[in-house]
Parts: C-alpha cells; structure tokens; sequence
C-alpha cells in the first residue's frame, strides 16, 4: 500500500504537466475531511492516507506519497441540495439562508446564485418555507471551511480561549483593518 503523508494545494509550485499526468483518487466530502482513510486511485493501488490533524483535502489538490508519486484529487458528485431564490426572491434570500444554515453549522458551499448543503429533509423544509427553492442534485461539495478553518485567518491567528476566556489576535501590520475586542 502507498501511503500518503503531504498535500499540495492546487499544485501550487508544481508543472502543469505533473499534475495532468497524476493518477487521480476520487473522494467524497465525508472522507477529504478525514485525516486518516484508505482509498484507490486510478491506477488500482491502495493508497493510506495520513495527514496532519485537521487537514481538509479539496478537488485540486494533489497528494505525495513517500515514494514520491504524485496523486490529484477530485471531488466526488455526491447527493446535495441546491438553494436558489424563489421566483418572487433575491440574493438577499441566500444571505438569510446561509445565516440560518450557519448559525446551526451547517457545511455549505456558498456561490453567487445559489447555495450547496448536504441533504436533510428538516432544512430543506425550513428553507421553502422561507420561500427559497430547493432541488436535490449530483455533485462536488466544497464547502466553506469556516471562520477558523484552512486559508480564512486573513493573515491572524486565532488563540482560542473561547471556554472561560477572551482570545488574542496578533497581526502583522494593519492587514486586516479592523479591531477585536471579544
């Protein structure tokens, strides 16, 4: 088994030519969230997959293997539940769509005119009530990562004391604009 142990966003700094030539592992959201899993790529080799605690794999990203072999990943088409305003809507609609599924952690993919969450009859119901429409489809899933997840610290990092506590922010310069005073 080729074990994997380092990922490479989007192939960043690697040829074009490398990342084409890559066998491929397909992956759902369920397993790129996973730090530790088992898979098979294109070329039929079991690949184990070991990557740092809290490590989220996107379609794109390319994962190196210690002997060396470069693998590109894709996003699985998996069930989802597209959101769209409803014919009397507007995009403000998503806004409070994407604040309602937030507030209740929801994985979504946010995109300009429509929403992606996975499938869950209660939130399905809830959103056409609020008069947005909602259609089961076959697809990627790239959720957001969340305020503290992967490449959305804005340039900060977050101590968080968020149990008893207030947390600090160190910047670098005035980079972010703004204060925080929790």
């Amino acid at each position: 088994m080729l074990q994997a142990n380092k990922r490479i966003p989007q192939g960043a700094g690697l040829a074009p030519v490398l990342i084409q030539r890559a066998a491929t592992v397909t992956l759902d959201w369920d397993l790129r969230q996973k730090s530790r899993f088992d898979c098979i790529d294109t070329q039929g080799r079991r690949i184990g997959v070991f990557l740092p605690r809290g490590t989220l794999l996107r379609g794109g990203d390319l994962l190196l293997t210690l002997d060396g072999t470069l693998l590109r990943v894709i996003a699985a088409p998996q069930p989802l539940l597209r959101i769209t305003p409803g014919p009397e809507g507007s995009p403000f609609d998503l806004l409070r769509a994407a604040y309602h599924l937030g507030n209740r952690h929801v994985p979504i993919e946010l995109n300009p005119d429509h929403l992606k969450i996975e499938p869950d009859h209660v939130l399905a119901d809830m959103l056409a009530q609020m008069g947005l429409l909602v259609e089961a489809v076959y697809d990627a899933f790239e959720p957001e990562a969340g305020a503290y997840g992967e490449h959305a610290t804005l340039g900060h990092s977050h101590g968080h004391g968020h149990h008893g506590g207030g947390h600090q922010h160190g910047h670098q310069g005035d980079c972010c604009g703004h204060s925080h005073g929790h």
